[in-house]
């Protein structure tokens, strides 16, 4: 009993130490503020998401000329003063085209990402906690989803469906579906086999308050990186049907349509689709960019807190 006290008031004296010695024990939230200052990862993929977000906001301050107004007497101009981004081939500005583009790629991830995340986590935290035949169910109808490639099934829920803005957030996010159900259900399972869910079931709580208060509140880090990265693949998605001539229907800005416009120049006019590439290019590595840091940020085993608290130990 008395080496057991003694082991006690060293381990004590040794987090007194430690706290003396860095003046105070840092809180929770603290911490994750410093982790994050600390990851390059996050903070550039935050300034060039806040710089996307902040070009798209005021796309109609930020736009020299009409997007959609055809000037055939300025017709393939290289970049200059009067237009940044030079013209396309019916005089339009691309610059201007490209803002507004980035109003309708970013209004797309976030729809998309939306409905993908509430609809397939939904199903995939149900799936995960009920189990049994709805399990069974639903994963074979995602493993079948999963068959085709994201691209090829919005493709098929377009033609179906038509051209528009709306029907392409709907077939994306459809195609989108599975990944998040996929995710989420590997995760609940996992949560669900805790210590502090099989005792809120043995005290007698519903199964809607175990889910509420204890699953989906668990669940929620893996989410937050999925939908970084969804974004993403959303943008290239709808940029990739916007260039097939499936998407958003000309003459709306988008900068699948500008490269579009631009590929039959590539020899004499490369700065069409180049910068409108471009502007995909730098959007898609800043939300990549920002899905890595918050997969460091979330994951323990990422963050190597352990190897510094064994370091301090030593």
């Amino acid at each position: 009993m008395t080496a057991r006290a003694a082991e006690c008031r060293a381990s004590v004296g040794d987090v007194v130490g430690a706290v003396a010695r860095t003046g105070s024990a840092p809180s929770g939230a603290g911490r994750v503020r410093a982790r994050i200052r600390r990851s390059v990862a996050i903070s550039a993929g935050g300034v060039v998401l806040a710089t996307v977000v902040f070009v798209a906001l005021l796309a109609p301050v930020l736009a020299t000329h009409d997007p959609i107004a055809n000037n055939l007497v300025e017709r393939i101009q290289s970049p200059s003063r009067a237009h940044l981004f030079g013209t396309d081939d019916f005089g339009r500005d691309v610059w201007s085209r490209v803002v507004w583009g980035a109003r309708v790629s970013l209004l797309v991830a976030l729809i998309v990402v939306g409905i993908a995340a509430l609809g397939g986590a939904g199903v995939g935290v149900l799936s995960g906690y009920f189990g049994g035949r709805l399990d069974l169910l639903t994963m074979r109808a995602v493993d079948t989803m999963l068959a085709f490639p994201a691209l090829l099934l919005a493709l098929a829920v377009m033609a179906g469906l038509g051209s528009s803005l709306l029907n392409v957030m709907v077939a994306v996010a459809v195609a989108f579906l599975p990944r998040f159900a996929r995710v989420q259900r590997a995760v609940t399972l996992t949560v669900r086999e805790r210590d502090f869910v099989v005792a809120a079931v043995a005290l007698g709580s519903t199964d809607w308050r175990v889910l509420t208060r204890h699953v989906i509140p668990n669940c929620l880090a893996p989410v937050f990186v999925l939908i970084s990265v969804s974004a993403a693949d959303a943008i290239l998605v709808e940029s990739s049907l916007s260039f097939l001539g499936l998407g958003v229907q000309p003459p709306a800005p988008t900068w699948g349509a500008v490269i579009s416009d631009g590929r039959s120049l590539l020899q004499n006019a490369p700065w069409i689709s180049g910068l409108s590439g471009a502007a995909i290019m730098v959007t898609v590595l800043g939300l990549n960019l920002l899905g890595d840091g918050l997969r460091d940020l979330l994951d323990p085993t990422l963050r190597g807190e352990g190897v510094e608290v064994r370091k301090e130990q030593a």
